[in-house]
């Protein structure tokens, strides 16, 4: 990531002057100012953070060594800046929403009322901009959602599922105990010891090129075929997921929500086989009930801007396609712009293009659609 795609104007880089507070919720909130306001606020919502990790900022999502914070990015452009480490790790988008709406208050409350505010988030904060700006048009005037599971949210978790389960039968005792039931033990030893001196050793044997192949084909998860190291790194990541995110979305919905009963994989090498022995289980009707409250539906009245990479393992591209989707069928297609980037990784963009995202979002904000798009459409 660089930073050569900054205006005239905005260089040098500034040095972002932050303060941090505690909110409300208990979630910790940072706002950073520029030396000359533009009178413009930023909102920043972090992707997922594992639930036993202790609560705060993530900082290591604020930027990456050698490059620019968020925050120093938006000073630098002028604008105000705030986030909010929410009030909970792991599935926080409701949490999300609710802790950076309370953030713009704190912000307006300190700094005043901007003038205009736009939200930004990646991976689970994708999810949490798109939810936002949907529900809350009177807080946020535009959103840029990155890499995020906004187009179905039962669909995402129904992708991590399959995933171990098909990893599970091509790969059979390798993780315990099954897809749906994670032992504390392994979210404990996972990232010390479990993944490296159990799993990585397996799956990237000679012995298992098969396998692997065969259970990347069954789920459709991506990787860049000119490198097979990704192979690996797309199978570790989404075993990741299912470690650290599948107990704790089961305790805060109720019960736990991956179905496949009746799925039917394709792309083994004996896929009769496969679906006679895959691991099946139906999901609970109050979780199901509860996920109702993590889906979109496409009714945008403010300006956005989805990206996504066409590789992503973890959030799929089909996640960006599906909300068009929604936001076509309810008529609110001109609210929408989508940036499709040919890259493989999970959020793996460039700063040059997420300020060329972010400076066109700025544009369509200035320039929204004719008042009558807004009119709610009739179904019939």
């Amino acid at each position: 990531m660089g930073i050569s795609t900054l205006p005239a104007a905005a260089a040098p880089l500034a040095t972002a002057s932050c303060t941090d507070g505690t909110q409300p919720s208990g979630a910790t909130y940072r706002i950073c100012m520029p030396d000359d306001w533009n009178g413009k606020l930023l909102v920043y919502a972090h992707g997922y953070v594992a639930p036993t990790r202790p609560l705060g900022i993530p900082e290591d999502q604020l930027g990456v060594p050698g490059s620019p914070t968020v925050a120093e990015l938006a000073n630098t452009l002028g604008y105000g800046f705030v986030t909010s480490g929410y009030s909970t790790n792991g599935l926080a988008i409701q949490q999300g929403i609710a802790d950076l709406v309370d953030a713009v208050a704190i912000f307006s409350a300190q700094e005043g009322e901007p003038s205009q505010v736009l939200l930004a988030g990646v991976s689970e904060g994708g999810a949490i901009t798109v939810l936002a700006l949907e529900r809350h048009p009177e807080v946020f005037d535009g959103g840029l959602a990155m890499c995020g599971p906004y187009g179905s949210f039962r669909d995402q978790i129904n992708y991590f599922g399959d995933f171990r389960v098909t990893f599970d039968y091509f790969f059979p005792n390798l993780l315990p105990p099954t897809a749906i039931d994670v032992p504390p033990t392994l979210l404990d030893s996972w990232e010390s010891s479990y993944y490296s001196m159990t799993v990585q050793p397996v799956i990237s044997a000679t012995a298992q090129i098969t396998a692997v192949n065969q259970l990347l084909a069954v789920t459709n998860a991506p990787f860049e075929p000119a490198d097979p190291v990704t192979k690996i790194s797309t199978i570790k990541d989404l075993l990741w997921y299912n470690v650290f995110a599948t107990n704790d979305a089961a305790s805060k919905l109720g019960g736990q929500p991956f179905a496949n009963r009746a799925r039917n994989y394709v792309g083994s090498l004996n896929d009769q086989a496969l679906n006679q022995s895959v691991a099946r289980y139906d999901a609970d009707g109050e979780a199901l009930v509860a996920l109702a409250a993590y889906e979109t539906t496409g009714r945008l009245t403010r300006p956005l801007i989805t990206m996504h990479t066409t590789g992503d393992p973890i959030v799929p591209l089909w996640q960006a396609t599906q909300y068009a989707a929604k936001v076509a069928h309810v008529g609110r297609s001109a609210f929408l712009e989508s940036v499709v980037l040919e890259n493989y990784g999970h959020c793996h963009f460039t700063t040059a293009s997420i300020l060329s995202a972010f400076t066109r979002l700025t544009l369509l904000v200035d320039n929204p659609p004719p008042f009558v798009l807004y009119l709610p459409l009739i179904e019939r």
